[in-house]
């Protein structure tokens, strides 16, 4: 792998700013943009003029929904070392736009990131960030640990990691669940040059954290039917965070201490927005979270609107430029369009008529004693409410996690059933499930069925 040498330039000084848009400003700026696709040939997504850093589509309320973004990925296994016990690294494999921002995420405790939150890797990497999920020295490390894990992790990431070109070691953060995610906000406190910090049920009763003093804009996800880490508890680290620091908290309906650990998409339709807009600048995904815009398994939200992210370019505060502007994502008519699919993204197959769905696999990434598998579930000429997969694991294959579906066995045979929220397709669409796999992997033909 040869990694991108290019960085953007950095951004100014930390600050809050704002800017009053100016047609003249916008057409200026649209130019650039057209001139620059026109440069750029084939590349599907360019940087906005006024921020290097804005990547992919205008998003809407589907897109940000979506278990995958515009990006193909692709993934590597981080050996033991630097200061933590190894882990995964997940990436966008596009190297036309530049470097990435970056976050760390560490699990909790006794547990093992690729058992618990080894299915946000390429979900994140898809909309633009660099992932790394570290394993802990010991399982049993406390959130002091944990957090000298964290920082270690983007040590190793940015300075010594094989993709440490494709990351922008401006704009880093740290996210952790349980111990872990108390760990993420000690390291915030440490590091204050962290561009956010996320907590996923952080921290346990007792810890008693204070952030009064930190200087990282700070999300707080928690679960109302969370036991261990209760609401109150989450509340209370809520209220020390300083007004002057840009914050928000999230109660999911029904979750508990460990829905984190599983496939969320209620999660990840919060944690995409506030990572773009915190990381990448892009305050085109400001309003989703100002107001909350899809309330949908929320409980509870509070935060600080309109959440600028600190220390980013002077971004117009509207998202839709004038009508004068050619849209900037839209390349010119003379610029060809992308002749090579993303890699990693297969098209969608069409059910021969009177099929009511078909499965086509994928492996993801694989490593000693382990692989990810993915499978693509796409609806015939009618309407599917329900479907089921099936196929055989090889020999010696097992299956240790599935997000974006329910996983039974019996035998050597492997049976995948929708989640409630995908179970429903339109005829000639497609949904995903993906899971992790212990042994090698194989390529297996998947049968789907309907009722």
């Amino acid at each position: 792998m040869t990694p991108p040498t290019d960085r953007p330039p950095t951004p100014p000084p930390t600050g809050r700013r704002t800017s009053v848009p100016r047609v003249a400003s916008w057409l200026s700026a649209g130019l650039a943009v057209v001139l620059g696709l026109m440069m750029a040939g084939t590349t599907p997504y360019a940087a906005a003029a006024d921020n290097p850093y804005q990547r992919g589509p205008d998003p809407t309320p589907a897109s940000v929904a979506a278990t995958r973004g515009p990006f193909a990925t692709t993934q590597a296994t981080v050996p033991a070392g630097n200061g933590f016990n190894g882990g995964f690294v997940y990436y966008p494999t596009d190297t036309s736009l530049g470097t990435w921002g970056a976050v760390a995420i560490v699990p909790g405790y006794s547990a093992l990131f690729a058992n618990e939150e080894a299915w946000m890797g390429p979900w994140l990497a898809s909309f633009g960030f660099v992932v790394l999920g570290i394993e802990t020295n010991s399982r049993t490390d406390g959130a002091d640990a944990r957090a000298t894990q964290l920082l270690a992790g983007l040590d190793y990431l940015t300075r010594t990691s094989p993709v440490r070109s494709r990351v922008d070691p401006n704009r880093l953060s740290v996210m952790g669940h349980s111990a872990g995610g108390a760990g993420t906000l000690l390291a915030a406190l440490r590091r204050p040059s962290l561009r956010t910090a996320v907590g996923l049920a952080p921290g346990t009763p007792g810890n008693n954290l204070n952030m009064s003093t930190t200087q990282v804009p700070t999300l707080l996800l928690s679960g109302q039917n969370d036991g261990t880490v209760t609401p109150s508890y989450v509340q209370g680290i809520y209220n020390t965070l300083p007004a002057g620091v840009e914050h928000a908290w999230a109660e999911l309906a029904g979750n508990d201490h460990l829905s984190f650990t599983r496939s969320n998409p209620t999660e990840m339709r919060l944690l995409i927005p506030w990572l773009k807009i915190f990381l990448d600048y892009d305050t085109r995904y400001t309003q989703f979270l100002c107001p909350l815009s899809n309330s949908t398994g929320v409980s509870r939200y509070s935060s600080t609107c309109p959440l600028v992210p600190p220390g980013g370019p002077t971004i117009p505060p509207t998202t839709t430029p004038p009508p004068t502007t050619p849209p900037p994502t839209t390349p010119p008519p003379t610029t060809p369009p992308p002749t090579t699919p993303p890699p990693t993204t297969p098209p969608p197959t069409t059910p021969p008529p009177g099929t009511a769905c078909t499965a086509t696999y994928r492996t993801i990434g694989s490593w000693s004693g382990g692989f990810q598998g993915e499978v693509t579930v796409t609806a015939g000429s009618a309407a599917v409410d329900g479907w089921t997969t099936r196929w055989q694991l090889g020999s010696g294959q097992g299956i240790s996690q599935v997000w974006n579906g329910t996983l039974s066995t019996s035998g050597t045979t492997a049976t995948v059933r929708n989640a409630d929220y995908n179970g429903t397709l339109a005829p000639g669409t497609s949904t995903t499930f993906g899971f992790l796999g212990t042994g090698a992997p194989t390529s297996p033909s998947p049968t789907c069925t309907s009722p």
